[in-house]
C-alpha cells in the first residue's frame, strides 16, 4: 500500500527557511519519481519540484531557493526551502504516480499524501 506523509510545516518569517519531510512507504523512493507540489488559498495545486534518479527540477517560481533530496535508506524526500517569500504560502503536498518520468500535472498524480501547511508572514 502507497503512503505518503509530509511533516515540517510551520510559520515562518520572510526570508526563513524551512525543511518539509515527505516519509514513504508501499515503494521504492529511489525507483519512481516523487513530485512536491502546493495548494495556495484561492488557487490550483500548483507542481513544484521533482526528483528522480540524481535528477531534480523546480519551478522557476521556486528555482535557486528550494532544493529535493532523498535518505533512500529513511524512506524520505526532503523538501529544503530558503528565502521563502508570503507568496509562498501554501498547503505542500508530495506525491507520486510510481512513473519514471517527472510531471508537473497534479490531475494526472495518483498518489498524495495528505499535505502540510505553511505560512510565510511577518
Amino acid at each position: 500500500q502507497v503512503q505518503l506523509v509530509e511533516s515540517g510545516g510551520g510559520l515562518v518569517q520572510p526570508g526563513g527557511s524551512l525543511r518539509l519531510s515527505c516519509a514513504a512507504s508501499g515503494f521504492s523512493v529511489d525507483y519512481y519519481a516523487i513530485n512536491w507540489f502546493r495548494q495556495a488559498p484561492g488557487k490550483e495545486r500548483e507542481w513544484v519540484s521533482c526528483a528522480l534518479d540524481r535528477r531534480t527540477y523546480y519551478a522557476d517560481s521556486v528555482k535557486g531557493r528550494f532544493t529535493v533530496s532523498r535518505d533512500n535508506g529513511e524512506k524520505t524526500v526532503y523538501l529544503q526551502m530558503n528565502s521563502l517569500k508570503p507568496e509562498d504560502t501554501a498547503v505542500y503536498y508530495c506525491a507520486t504516480s510510481l512513473f519514471r518520468t517527472c510531471t508537473s500535472s497534479a490531475s494526472s498524480t495518483r498518489y498524495w499524501g495528505q499535505g502540510t501547511q505553511v505560512t510565510v508572514s511577518s
